[in-house]
């Protein structure tokens, strides 16, 4: 087995909650007294340009809320977007372990808005983390198409059979398997961990220089 020197993380699901989705929808429409069917419907209707960066966060809520008047504001529902966002502790620790070893090149692989993957990826400091991030919202592409896997191999010049790719989607993994990268199917931070041992992932710090 070739040796493994590239990881590609899914952020939501995986290291943070996940971002706006179904679940969080239906709170959003539970707490705002919405109709779920019509704002889905809407919602579904601008989800890919959303999550591909071609319309922004004011449009969004433009096409699927603001079409007509609100008992509540824009600011009230970005606040609700925004204020759950919450952080995986013992995966984003495992990923400082992997990230100390200074022995892979760590990217992050993930379906986002621009405006909330800015935000998630400022509030929980991945930066320290990740040399670069293939946002769908920067790349215009979205898993699981396998557009965006190629893109990442050809932008890092990896190759496939050196890269795993860890999502809590087993759909997001299809095509990336496809390509012949290792595919982890994220379920709890104890079970990655043996899955990445399994690839002969190091875990351990460097060694720091005496003096």
């Amino acid at each position: 087995m070739a040796e493994i020197t590239t990881m590609f993380w899914d952020i939501g699901g995986v290291l943070l909650s996940n971002g706006w989705d179904r679940d969080l929808r239906r709170q959003a429409v539970e707490h705002f007294g919405l109709d779920w069917e019509e704002f889905e419907d809407r919602h579904e209707l601008v989800a890919g340009a959303f999550d591909a960066g071609r319309i922004t966060l004011e449009e969004y809520l433009n096409r699927t809320l603001f079409y007509r008047s609100r008992n509540f504001s824009k600011a009230d529902f970005r606040e609700f977007m925004f204020s759950h966002v919450t952080s995986n502790p013992d995966t984003l620790s495992l990923l400082g372990e992997v990230a100390r070893t200074r022995k892979y090149l760590l990217a992050a692989l993930n379906n986002e808005s621009l405006e909330l993957n800015l935000y998630r990826i400022e509030r929980f400091g991945l930066r320290q983390y990740f040399t670069v991030f293939f946002s769908s919202c920067f790349l215009g592409l979205r898993k699981p198409d396998e557009a965006i896997y190629r893109t990442a191999l050809y932008i890092t010049q990896r190759d496939h059979s050196q890269c795993v790719l860890i999502d809590d989607r087993a759909i997001n993994l299809e095509c990336a398997s496809l390509l012949g990268m290792h595919a982890i199917h994220y379920q709890s931070a104890a079970q990655l961990r043996e899955e990445l041992k399994n690839l002969g992932v190091d875990l351990a710090s460097p060694t720091k220089n005496p003096g």
